[in-house]
């Protein structure tokens, strides 16, 4: 080896022969390979199931999905995003195309589909390289290289719109629409859905939209071409007008409150035992003033329409309450209970304050005429 190494051409013809000489690897290091290479396989198949699994439902002619649910429900639907999310996947690799889908609803609302289906396919071109013996890494490289390209020509072929061309933002949308199942309602529903996200956004600087300051309240007949857009906020059930209460408030006083109108109750665990009648008429009576005092103090806040927030431990409101609120005619109320996940979208689009107790309501009604507070 060292005379070789001495002469010139010795070594070449040796370097030549060691270069064609066979690699020969120890057990640790095939059993190593082969893993590897199962791996790969291994991820690539699980996210190609999940890509031939929502193929068929891509595009204008695609098919839709019957999903049932654990508890029941079945849902049909052609959406990709929705179809996953239904899915119980249990591979890390599938788990990927799922989230995957989820990033695009978030950021486009659209194409969830083919996300996932290409995606599929790349990784079953990337199980043809590697069958042909390419690195992985190469491969990786040759995608970002490709990745940069697809952006720049995306770029120059993409038409600039901005958010005051609504009839455009029309045209886009009904072209989402064209692949669900309401595609002979995007007529309707396509300037409904523009109107509403330019009505909680604003044009000249916004880029994204909370989704969440849009509601969809859903009511039992009719038909699709039903639908309209309120600038305001819909309650699903109505509101509360027994006992001569109003069911019509203009120009309303709008209270949002966390306590409720009616006699509080005790623990679980605790019990109240009445032996004699004047025990009962004076828990009576402490009820009737515990109502009458928290009407008394709505009523002179001036509310004509107040929201209470809904508790499981006692009613939000009782006949009694009712009664004292409707007994006045110039201070007559209307009653809605709200949830609690409800209050911060009410807050926001009537821009109230939640009030937790009748006494700090006084008292923020004593500091206001005072000081103007920012909403």
């Amino acid at each position: 080896w060292a005379a070789g190494l001495a002469d010139p051409e010795r070594s070449a013809e040796f370097l030549r022969r060691e270069m064609r000489a066979p690699v020969r690897f120890d057990g640790e290091s095939q059993r190593g390979l082969k893993k590897e290479k199962d791996v790969r396989i291994s991820n690539i198949m699980a996210a190609k199931g999940v890509a031939d699994a929502i193929r068929t439902s891509l595009g204008p002619r695609g098919m839709d999905k019957m999903i049932q649910k654990s508890d029941g429900e079945v849902l049909i639907t052609n959406d990709g995003a929705t179809i996953l999310t239904q899915m119980n996947v249990a591979h890390p690799t599938a788990k990927m195309l799922v989230e995957l889908s989820k990033s695009q609803d978030i950021e486009a609302g659209d194409g969830t589909t083919s996300v996932c289906v290409i995606a599929g396919s790349l990784l079953d071109a990337c199980h043809q390289l590697l069958v042909k013996g390419l690195h992985p890494t190469s491969i990786a490289e040759a995608f970002v290289l490709a990745a940069n390209t697809c952006d720049s020509i995306l770029q120059s072929c993409a038409q600039p719109i901005t958010l005051s061309e609504r009839d455009r933002l029309v045209d886009a949308v009904r072209t989402c629409l064209s692949s669900k199942v309401i595609s002979q309602n995007s007529e309707t529903l396509a300037p409904l859905a523009v109107d509403a996200v330019l009505s909680v956004i604003d044009t000249t600087f916004a880029t994204t939209v909370d989704l969440e300051a849009i509601k969809i309240v859903k009511q039992v007949g009719g038909t699709v071409d039903d639908t309209e857009l309120v600038d305001g906020i819909v309650f699903a059930q109505g509101a509360k007008k027994a006992a001569g209460g109003p069911t019509r408030v203009e120009n309303a006083k709008v209270g949002l409150i966390q306590f409720c109108l009616s006699a509080p109750k005790t623990d679980m665990e605790n019990n109240v035992v009445v032996s004699d009648y004047a025990a009962m008429d004076r828990l009576l009576r402490e009820e009737r003033k515990h109502v009458l005092g928290l009407c008394k103090k709505i009523k002179k806040c001036g509310i004509t329409v107040l929201l209470i927030q809904k508790s499981i431990l006692r009613d939000a409101y009782n006949d009694l309450s009712l009664h004292f609120l409707a007994k006045s005619p110039c201070h007559r109320v209307l009653l809605r209970e709200t949830s609690f996940t409800q209050n911060s979208t009410i807050g926001w689009a009537l821009w109230l304050l939640l009030i937790l107790s009748a006494t700090i309501y006084r008292i923020f009604l004593k500091l206001s005429t005072f000081f103007l507070l920012p909403m």
